[in-house]
């Protein structure tokens, strides 16, 4: 069996997120780093003069560029198929990770979405089972997909704990 095989299963109708979830933590990143990088280099600075603050503003450049290649790459390794019994969630780019929730194991559906995830029109929703190990999460998903998964998983999951 092929690695790839494993972590997606051919012959499903694999869903991906939003490309603005891609924009949304290219943002988030660089306000991340610039911050980081006038801190460090404030405190550096002070310590070690301009070799600090030029220690500082190599540290931030290679942060930045090691981000801004690395999050495309996270994003195309989210993924998430709606199967007849079960949903599949698969994300990760070093470790991948398969995640199988069987709609009559899931307690409640959360849907959440920060101020930054309004503003780009995207929410998460993540799926809760008697298991703390579950890590069924789904990120950057449109607001109305978001609402739609919800409403389905939730009557999914009524259904099949009605038959228990």
């Amino acid at each position: 069996m092929d690695q790839d095989q494993l972590f997606a299963p051919p012959g499903e109708a694999w869903q991906q997120v939003s490309r603005k979830l891609v924009s949304l933590r290219r943002l988030v990143l660089i306000v991340s780093v610039v911050i980081g990088t006038a801190v460090a280099g404030v405190g550096l600075g002070l310590l070690f003069d301009e070799v600090g603050v030029a220690v500082a503003l190599a540290g931030g450049l290679v942060a930045l560029v090691w981000g801004l290649w690395l999050i495309p790459r996270n994003w195309r390794a989210w993924g998430y198929a709606e199967r007849l019994d079960d949903l599949l969630v698969t994300h990760g780019v070093m470790y991948r990770k398969l995640t199988v929730v069987p709609y009559g194991r899931m307690q409640f559906v959360d849907v959440a979405s920060g101020p930054l995830e309004r503003r780009y029109g995207l929410a998460t929703v993540q799926l809760h089972t008697a298991s703390p190990a579950t890590d069924a999460k789904i990120p950057g998903l449109p607001a109305a997909e978001a609402a739609r998964l919800r409403d389905r998983l939730s009557a999914l999951g009524e259904a099949q704990a009605a038959g228990l």
